[in-house]
């Protein structure tokens, strides 16, 4: 199986895109916000970008090389691209779509479970139907690397966790070396074997999903994989605990150990509401009112004005919670991580 290697730079407007990787037989996912430079990693493996240095390379076949001057034309690289939007061609029936330009059905239709839709036209499809003709397209010329921009962003709530399911088996079936980007880190971990944070054209940190939420490498990589982060003093406490005050009132515990300026971390889903603090060996306690309740499944996110907890739907329920109520987030000392410095 080939293997994707990329050392590139690729000037942008607001800074320079510097990235080395090596995408196996895997999914890689890069995640960043808006302007971070993601799919001009994707335009340049696909020979849509032209980086002013650096080297892309397939299975030992160079695509591009600014050294040597090899600099392979998009149809000469063996690349399947699956846009944002889809990009399907809305005059085109389904099966017209996965074929332009030389492609093969070769029982893509049937795999991917749109056969009984291949004289239907886009506008006729879901957008989960539309995803799988995209990527139907984007397999039917038998590429070497598949790279999806954005491949959950067409779709409405109801429909995303499904087409995620399905495109995660997809990808795991095919096992060809892919890039995708997504600005959404619960897309990233449902569907990459490793995920990089990209800002402003540098790579933060790359690894598994556990590894990025169990030890983030800064501040900014654990708020992007959805965690609280709130910023304090951190000083040495009892019992062997680090205090981090976070204001004059507000102090909380950790088992981290930490001095100075710091940044504490806790996920929502490590965080506990009652109208009263619990009896429990949760050592931190934090009152605060409620600003908002979205319902995510089974399951709320109650946003505080310095946090945000996810409680089961069955607990909400229980505890009557309404915005403007006042309650009490809890959460345990080995749940609360420290960074150190604070972005």
């Amino acid at each position: 199986m080939a293997s994707l290697s990329l050392d590139l730079s690729l000037p942008l407007r607001n800074f320079d895109l510097e990235l080395a990787l090596e995408v196996g037989a895997e999914t890689v996912a890069l995640v960043g916000p808006s302007g971070a430079g993601k799919t001009s990693v994707l335009r340049a493996v696909a020979g849509l970008a032209q980086p002013t240095a650096g080297t892309v390379t397939c299975g030992g076949e160079t695509w591009f090389d600014s050294v040597r001057r090899i600099d392979r034309r998009p149809e000469q690289r063996s690349v399947g691209f699956v846009f944002q939007e889809y990009a399907l061609f809305p005059h085109l029936t389904v099966e017209q779509n996965v074929t332009f330009g030389g492609g093969r059905a070769d029982g893509l239709l049937r795999r991917l479970r749109i056969e009984q839709l291949a004289a239907a036209k886009p506008a006729e499809l879901s957008g989960g139907e539309r995803q799988r003709v995209a990527v139907a397209r984007a397999l039917a010329r038998k590429p070497r690397v598949l790279l999806l921009d954005e491949p959950m962003a067409a779709l409405d709530p109801h429909t995303r966790g499904r087409v995620r399911a399905e495109l995660h088996d997809l990808l795991r079936e095919l096992g060809l070396p892919t890039l995708l980007v997504t600005h959404d880190f619960e897309d990233a971990a449902a569907l990459a074997d490793r995920v990089g944070v990209l800002v402003d054209g540098r790579l933060r940190q790359i690894g598994s999903p556990a590894e990025l939420l169990g030890a983030p490498a800064d501040p900014f990589v654990a708020e992007f994989a959805g965690a609280n982060v709130l910023v304090g003093v951190a000083r040495p406490g009892p019992d062997g605990l680090t205090r981090v005050e976070l204001n004059s009132e507000l102090v909380v515990h950790s088992t981290d150990e930490a001095h100075g300026r710091a940044s504490l971390v806790v996920y929502p889903w490590d965080v506990s509401l009652g109208r009263i603090a619990p009896d429990d060996s949760a050592l931190n306690h934090l009152p605060g009112e409620i600003v908002s309740l979205v319902r995510v499944g089974n399951r709320v996110r109650v946003r505080l004005p310095f946090l945000t907890a996810e409680i089961t739907a069955v607990s909400a329920e229980r505890l009557g919670l309404r915005a403007g109520d006042n309650v009490v987030a809890s959460f345990k000392a080995t749940q609360a991580r420290l960074l150190a410095g604070s972005d």
